[in-house]
């Protein structure tokens, strides 16, 4: 595959409509998604932001409306708790409780 001045326009285009790589590749054909992350690198173009860090949670602010769910090792000092929106009647968040409660299986019944 050849990088034509038409292909790096189009490069550059889905580069700033916020696709990833792999959509990139998809979408121009003939390419992979390293390919596209090189030339994107030697082109310049803007790297993509970091995903949004959000706030910790102390378990001096988590609060029973808040998704209980410990992050990390009790003995470090970045210790936090999840603190997103907690499921009605439960301590933790929907991600969280998919994770903490299991239905019984049929097998064990």
């Amino acid at each position: 595959m050849e990088w034509t001045e038409a292909r790096v326009d189009q490069l550059k285009q889905l580069w700033s409509d916020g696709l990833t790589a792999s959509q990139i590749a998809e979408k121009l054909g003939g390419v992979s998604r390293n390919a596209v992350i090189g030339k994107a690198h030697r082109l310049g173009l803007s790297s993509r932001p970091s995903p949004i860090k959000r706030k910790t949670i102390q378990l001096n602010t988590v609060s029973e409306r808040m998704c209980q769910w410990p992050i990390g090792d009790p003995g470090d000092a970045e210790f936090h708790f999840c603190g997103e929106p907690a499921l009605h009647g439960r301590p933790y968040c929907a991600e969280h409780c998919a994770t903490a409660y299991r239905r019984k299986s049929e097998s064990a019944a």
